[in-house]
């Protein structure tokens, strides 16, 4: 169960964070991702303690801001979702700037834009503190279906294939002097999905074949076995059991 190389999102480094096993970290983000999701969207102060703690973490990881916030345009989709709530929830009304916005709307937005970008953010640093490789491990360490982890390990492992077999495609079309400019070129673009359709199918036939003729029987063997102690677990903890402390403040106060 191998991913080949790094992913672009993993950024190499000996540190703390990278050393603990996969498994701790991927129970770490979820937890926290959880305590989040639970915490009061009044609670604005709760929310910026969790950047606190995402920042201490990156700090351990040696991973820097920019890095991380380079990486968060991809929920630019879901801000523009939010900016659009308060101007069509329904409710009590709010002048701001001369714009007439719905309070709820207003909270709907803050609720969704803060905590989508705590865990992007949580989601970041994991995958720049884990390598493909070990986070199919770990999810096999936290008993998640093995049929789940194999498409995963598929996924990964061919999915570069794929995109090379589009760079070979979209070569030749260029060859040939295509350059999509417009609708009528869509039509051009829609065989060659299909084409690249047909050749993956094909591949992965191909790749079954080949994988049943040296004995697979539906499951993959286990390459490693992935352990950690007492005081890893402690560590991996550390981040969502402080988040969880502020959330409890967050419901009382």
């Amino acid at each position: 169960m191998g991913a080949g190389h790094a992913h672009r999102l993993y950024r190499h480094a000996h540190s703390p964070v990278h050393a603990l096993p996969p498994h701790t970290k991927l129970a770490a983000v979820l937890a926290f991702v959880v305590v989040v999701v639970s915490t009061p969207r009044t609670a604005m102060w709760a929310f910026g303690l969790y950047a606190v703690l995402l920042a201490c973490v990156a700090h351990q990881a040696r991973v820097p801001a920019s890095f991380v916030l380079r990486r968060l345009l991809i929920e630019v989709p879901f801000v523009a979702f939010a900016v659009l709530l308060p101007f069509v929830a329904q409710g009590e009304r709010v002048d701001v700037l001369g714009l007439s916005l719905s309070v709820n709307g207003l909270w709907g937005a803050w609720n969704v834009l803060a905590k989508g970008t705590l865990g992007v953010a949580a989601s970041v640093l994991l995958a720049a503190t884990t390598e493909l490789r070990e986070l199919l491990l770990g999810l096999q360490r936290l008993r998640l279906p093995p049929l789940l982890v194999q498409i995963a390990s598929f996924m990964i492992r061919y999915g570069d294939v794929i995109t090379d077999e589009m760079r070979r495609m979209r070569i030749a079309r260029e060859s040939r002097g295509f350059e999509a400019r417009g609708v009528r070129h869509w039509g051009v673009l829609a065989k060659s999905a299909g084409a690249l359709f047909i050749r993956s199918y094909e591949r992965g036939e191909r790749v079954h074949l080949a994988m049943v003729s040296r004995g697979y029987d539906g499951s993959m063997p286990v390459i490693d076995e992935v352990t950690a102690s007492r005081a890893q677990w402690t560590r991996a903890l550390a981040l969502p059991s402080s988040a969880l402390v502020v959330c409890l403040l967050g419901w009382v106060l």
